[in-house]
Order: C-alpha cells, then structure tokens, then sequence
C-alpha cells in the first residue's frame, strides 16, 4: 500500500510522535510504500522512507502553527495527486482518509467556564478538531479512554471510531526481582509536562512515605531541575533529578513507577516501566490504566486520598514476587494499522 503519514515533528522526540516514528519503521519493513510529511525531521531520516519536509512554522500561538501546518499539507496533497494513497494524519487537518486521535479531545472546554470561549484561540481549536473528525472515514483513538471521550463529545462521529490501537513498547533492560529494603526504596516519576502528570501530588505521596521509609528516594526525569528548584526547596536529600533521558535504562534501579496525572491520553512511560518488569501505581484516567493487570500495580482515583496512595506505594515496594513483563511490539500495531488500512481501502472501492 501507498501510505502518507502526517505529523509536525518527526523522530522519538515525544509520545506522539514516538508512536508515528515506530509505526513508520514497521510498516516499511512489512512491505509498503512510506512517505512522512512533516515540518521538520529531527533525526537522521531512515532508510527506505520518503520524508519531506514542509518547514518549521512558530510554535506559539500553537493553534496558529496547527493552522499553518494544515494549510502546507493540503497545497503539497492538492500539487501531487495520486488517487491510490491512503493519507493518516496524527494532526489537525482537513484532507486526509484515517486519523489516529493521541490525546483527550480540546471539546472537553465546554465542560468549563462560558468565559473561555470569549477566545478567538478556543473557537479556531474546536473548529480544527471538528474539522479533523468530520474529514476522516476512519478515526483511530490510542486508548479506550480517549475512544470513550470522543464517543461522549461527538456522538455523530462515534460511527467512524474503530478499535483503539495502543503504543507498542521497545525492548527495554529488566529490573531483576529484588526485595526493597524496609526503609529504602526507589520511586520514580517521570514526565515532560510534570504538572499535568502529576508531580506536586507524587512530592506529597513520597514525603508521606519517606516518615516511615527514611532512605526512600524520589527520582525525576523529564525536566530541567532548574525547573524544579522550588518545589524541593524544603527537601533535604532523598530525591534526584536525572532531567530528560534519551534511554531508559534508568528502569533497572526503580522499585515502583508512580504516575497520578491529571490528565493522561495513554501514558507511554507505564507500558515501558511494565515491560521493564517494574510495578507501576497510577491514576484513573490514564488511557493505559487498560493495561495495567492488578500483579502489574494499581490504579486509583485521584480523589483517592492520600493514605489510599501511600498504601499503594507501600504495597509494591514490599512485594517480593517477580513483576509479570508487559509485552506489545510495534510490529502488532502496524499488523493492526494494516486491518484498519484495508477496511479503508474494501470500503472506499465498494464506493465507487
């Protein structure tokens, strides 16, 4: 098959767009013709692999980009035609056959305050995401989380849904059954956009924990410590900023991932800690809470309370049986992406 991958930036530079980078890769080496549009590549362009890039647009304001972005795609569709192609967007466009939805919808808004729609920014991002939906014959969500948020905001799409495919997980180095010493332990945090993903709340969790565990230590990747300086200001030791992490080796050394997002599509760190063998405690409304089996760790609600969490941790770093290993390949998600490009295809020549 002929197939256009859309997306802004392409490469492993962040969960999106590590899903379209290892979506590419495997369907190339199952056989199909790739061509990725982007803006802008940030890696070395891999073999096989039509990339072409469209150029960098600002970033801010983001739905300005999203509309430059677009608006680039269409004229390079429209000035190179070819009606056997299947375009999939993981993007905000209007030209394109399937798309793959990464994170909660924006129409979540109406659930707010009427002022936030005094806002030429609200109106131009729902108008895109609408747009986005209406113009797909296929939509794709990455979670059952996100399936039911669309299945809930646009009912009249709920026809185009198809079954979520979730990310794959790279071969990642084991964390070797251990028993965590009665007063130590390694809890780990890890997230670009802390405050969404939850770190104030983890500092409060593990400084409850450390009363009792007193050489218990908190580890964070994903930003800068600059960033971080005042919220362990009244820390004194028993924690560590690793800032952002290329690999994740650091896995090894972990005794429990802990990941109370706010908000949280899938959440590509918790299947990457289970496959690396580590229990993980997480909230609810991660869309990779479906994944998460209860000998793998627990899920809970963030208005649990904060004993409910601390018990949690507790519970896993006491635990002296061996962590079942999470194992999904991308390999199974381009397989799936090859049913869902097929049911596009049988449907579109049934049409014509």
């Amino acid at each position: 098959m002929n197939i256009i991958q859309v997306v802004k930036r392409y490469g492993p530079v962040g969960g999106m767009e590590r899903y379209v980078w290892e979506l590419t890769l495997e369907l190339q080496k199952l056989g199909h013709q790739v061509t990725v549009l982007c803006e802008h590549c940030h890696t070395e362009k891999p073999a096989g692999i039509n990339v072409i890039e469209l150029g960098e647009t600002a970033k801010r304001p983001r739905w300005l980009s999203q509309v430059r972005f677009s608006r680039r795609v269409t004229r390079w569709v429209r000035e190179n035609p070819c009606a056997d192609r299947i375009i999939h967007s993981h993007e905000r466009l209007g030209i394109h056959d399937v798309t793959t939805f990464h994170g909660p919808p924006f129409a979540t808004i109406y659930e707010k305050g009427w002022w936030r729609f005094i806002s030429l920014r609200v109106w131009v991002r729902l108008y895109l995401e609408h747009r986005e939906l209406n113009t797909a014959k296929l939509i794709v969500p990455n979670s059952s989380f996100i399936s039911g948020q669309l299945s809930h905001y646009y009912p009249q799409m709920a026809k185009k849904l198809s079954v979520p495919i979730v990310p794959g997980v790279l071969p990642v180095q084991q964390r070797e059954a251990r028993s965590v010493a009665a007063d130590a332990g390694v809890v780990c945090f890890v997230g670009w956009e802390w405050q969404r993903k939850g770190l104030p709340m983890a500092l409060e969790i593990v400084a409850a924990l450390r009363l009792t565990r007193a050489n218990l230590e908190l580890w964070v990747v994903g930003p800068k410590p600059s960033e971080l300086e005042n919220l362990f200001a009244a820390w004194h030791g028993g924690y560590r900023l690793l800032g952002w992490r290329e690999d994740n080796d650091y896995f090894s050394e972990v005794d429990v991932l802990l990941h109370p997002a706010k908000a949280e599509p899938y959440g590509m760190v918790i299947s990457e800690a289970m496959a690396a063998r580590v229990p993980v405690v997480i909230s609810d409304v991660c869309g990779a809470a479906e994944q998460v089996t209860p000998d793998a760790g627990t899920v809970l609600s963030l208005n649990a309370g904060l004993d409910a969490w601390v018990c949690a941790i507790e519970e896993q770093l006491s635990r002296t049986d061996t962590v079942p290993q999470y194992m999904r390949s991308w390999r199974e998600v381009a397989q799936e992406y090859e049913i869902i490009y097929s049911a596009y295809r049988n449907n579109k020549s049934l049409k014509q």
